[in-house]
């Protein structure tokens, strides 16, 4: 019997590809992109971060990041001081404006991730989940 299965690669891949593009059309009403929505997100779990922490976090280059933060900085959605008060590293933190762009993103998201996911069994999403998470440990080993 032949498997004509796709490599898990390839797949894990075309699904993450494809999970972007609907993300980015979800978004695309509030005029966030997916890096700034990840931006968003990950300022919310960890209010104070750096600009290269969350640079790392969100899987984009320092300077790409420099430039998406003076972006949400013009649309008031983050703040940063113009001083560091000790090191170099100026610490951001959503604001008002930025809490309430991302609570409507993450009900597009929430609605994008359960369209992937609808066709899967609670166990079977519970299972993707554990096998991703043991993948994901096996590479950063």
């Amino acid at each position: 019997m032949v498997n004509t299965a796709p490599p898990v690669g390839y797949a894990l891949k075309h699904a993450q590809s494809l999970l972007h593009l609907r993300m980015e059309e979800a978004l695309k009403p509030l005029h966030l992109t997916v890096s700034q929505y990840s931006c968003l997100f990950r300022l919310r779990r960890e209010p104070g971060i750096s600009a290269a922490a969350l640079a790392r976090a969100t899987f984009v280059t320092r300077q790409s990041m420099n430039a998406m933060l003076q972006q949400l900085i013009d649309r008031d959605l983050v703040a940063r001081p113009s001083r560091a008060r000790t090191g170099r590293a100026l610490p951001t933190v959503l604001t008002v404006a930025g809490a309430d762009a991302l609570d409507a993103a993450q009900k597009l998201v929430d609605g994008v991730e359960q369209r992937m996911l609808s066709g899967l069994s609670m166990a079977a999403n519970d299972a993707l989940a554990r096998g991703l998470a043991s993948c994901i440990n096996s590479l950063e080993e």
